[in-house]
C-alpha cells in the first residue's frame, strides 16, 4: 500500500491532484489524510483542504515531527492563499526549524518563501528580503524555485527595480517548464503582466497619459517637480516634501501642479481641497492660511506666488512640473488595489495590509459592494471580499516534496 502514498505524492508534486486522490481517497492513515489534504487545496477546496491536515497532523504520531511540521506548512500556504494574514506565524516558524533540524531542506525553505510572501503582503519588503537570505542559496526543486524567484521580482516591483524584476520572472519561467506544472507557468505569465500593463497616470501641461511600471521607475530619477499621489509627497530627485499626514495641503498642491504653468482660481482651490460647494469669506481666509503652510512645506521645491484669479507654482530649478496618479482613482482606489489580485481577502487582512482600521476597510467594502465593485461570501470570521467575477483555482498551492517521512 505505500506504493500508492508514494505515487500520489509524486502526482501533487506534477501538479496532479486528481491522480493523486485518484490513489488515496479511501485511506485515512496520516500520510493519506495529509495527501488528500493538498490535493483538496490544489483544486481549490480550501475549507475541506484545511481540515483533512489538520486531522492529518493530529494522526502523525510523536516520533513523526517532519510530517507533523509539513501538515503546518501546507495549512500556512491555504492561509496565504485565503488571505488569512493573521495566521500564527511562530507556528510556521517552529515548523520550519523542525524541518530545517531533520535536514528536509526543500520544505524548510518553502516555508521560508511562505513567511516571505505574507510579508511581502503586508508591505514589508525589507523583511521578505531579510527571510529570504537566511534560506541560502542551496539548490532547491523547480516548482520550490519558481516560488522564490516569484518573491524576488515581487520585492524588485515594490522597489521600482523593473529590471531586477524581469530577470527574476525569466528565471522563475524556465524553472517552471522544468517542473511542469501549468499552473505554476500560468502564475508566472500573471506575474510579467504586471511589467506590461500600466501602473500610473502621468500628468502634465492639461494633458496625461498611461505608464508602466519601468516608466514610473525612470520617473523617480527624473529632475521634474514630481507630485506623487501614491506616497503624498511632493520631491524633485532626493528632495523631498512629505505631505502624507496633510490631505488638504497635498489636495493644493496637486492642483497647482495640474494646471502648471497656469494659475488656478482660488474658487477651483477651495472646491477642490475643502470640498465646499459655496465659497464664502471663510474659506478664503482658510486658502490663505493652508497656502501660507504650503509655501513652508514647499520652500526648497518651489514658490507659491498670488495671482488677480488665484495662485499659481513656481518650481525651483526645473522646468517641468509633473503629477504622478494612480490608473484608476475613485474614493476605494487602495481597497481595489489589493482585491484586483484576484484573491479572496478579509476585512482583518486587508486592514493589516493597508495599515489601517478593520472598522475602516470593512465601511469601504460595503460601500464598494452597493455600487458592484466587489462582492463577498461567508459570514462572520469565514467571510470574504473579492473582485468579480470569482476567480479560479489557486495557482500558487504547490508543495515541492511529498508529505512522507523519509
Amino acid at each position: 500500500m505505500e506504493s500508492l502514498i508514494t505515487a500520489a505524492a509524486r502526482a501533487l508534486e506534477a501538479g496532479d491532484p486528481l491522480g493523486a486522490l485518484n490513489r488515496v481517497a479511501l485511506r485515512n492513515d496520516a500520510p493519506s489524510l495529509a495527501l488528500r489534504g493538498i490535493a483538496m487545496a490544489q483544486l481549490g477546496d480550501l475549507a475541506k483542504a484545511k481540515t483533512l491536515l489538520r486531522s492529518a497532523a493530529r494522526a502523525f504520531g510523536p516520533r513523526e515531527a517532519v510530517a507533523r511540521a509539513r501538515c503546518v506548512v501546507a495549512e500556512a500556504e491555504i492561509a496565504l492563499v485565503s488571505r488569512d494574514l493573521n495566521w500564527p506565524v511562530k507556528t510556521l516558524a517552529a515548523a520550519r526549524a523542525t524541518l530545517d533540524r531533520h535536514g528536509d531542506l526543500a520544505n524548510a525553505a518553502h516555508a521560508g518563501h511562505i513567511e516571505a510572501r505574507r510579508l511581502l503582503l503586508v508591505g514589508r519588503p525589507d523583511d521578505a528580503e531579510r527571510t529570504l537570505a537566511e534560506l541560502g542559496t542551496s539548490p532547491l526543486p523547480p516548482a520550490s524555485q519558481v516560488v522564490r524567484e516569484l518573491v524576488v521580482a515581487g520585492i524588485a516591483i515594490r522597489r521600482l527595480k523593473t529590471k531586477d524584476a524581469r530577470a527574476a520572472l525569466d528565471l522563475a519561467a524556465k524553472a517552471a517548464r522544468l517542473a511542469k506544472i501549468p499552473a505554476l507557468s500560468a502564475e508566472v505569465d500573471s506575474a510579467k503582466l504586471i511589467l506590461d500593463t500600466p501602473a500610473a497616470r502621468l500628468i502634465a501641461r492639461g494633458s496625461e497619459h498611461p505608464l508602466l511600471l519601468g516608466e514610473v521607475e525612470r520617473l523617480a530619477t527624473s529632475t521634474a517637480l514630481v507630485v506623487d499621489t501614491f506616497h503624498h509627497v511632493v520631491r524633485r530627485q532626493g528632495v523631498v516634501a512629505s505631505l502624507g499626514t496633510r490631505p488638504v495641503l497635498f489636495a493644493l498642491a496637486r492642483l497647482l501642479a495640474q494646471a502648471w504653468p497656469a494659475d488656478v482660481s482660488r474658487e477651483a482651490l477651495i472646491s477642490g481641497a475643502f470640498q465646499a460647494r459655496h465659497v464664502d469669506e471663510s474659506h478664503r481666509a482658510r486658502l490663505r492660511v493652508e497656502i501660507g503652510r504650503l509655501r513652508t512645506k514647499l520652500k526648497p521645491l518651489a514658490e507659491i506666488s498670488a495671482t488677480r484669479l488665484g495662485f499659481v507654482l513656481a518650481p525651483r530649478r526645473t522646468r517641468d512640473v509633473l503629477v504622478l496618479a494612480r490608473p484608476v482613482e475613485e474614493k476605494h482606489a487602495a481597497v481595489l488595489a489589493f482585491l484586483s489580485d484576484g484573491e479572496p481577502w478579509s476585512s482583518s487582512a486587508l486592514a493589516l495590509a493597508l495599515g489601517t482600521s478593520a472598522r475602516t476597510v470593512q465601511r469601504a467594502l460595503e460601500e464598494l459592494a452597493r455600487s458592484n465593485k466587489v462582492q463577498s461570501f461567508g459570514h462572520g470570521r469565514a467571510r470574504r471580499w473579492m473582485t468579480p467575477p470569482v476567480p479560479g483555482f489557486p495557482t500558487g498551492l504547490l508543495l515541492p516534496g511529498p508529505l512522507l517521512n523519509t
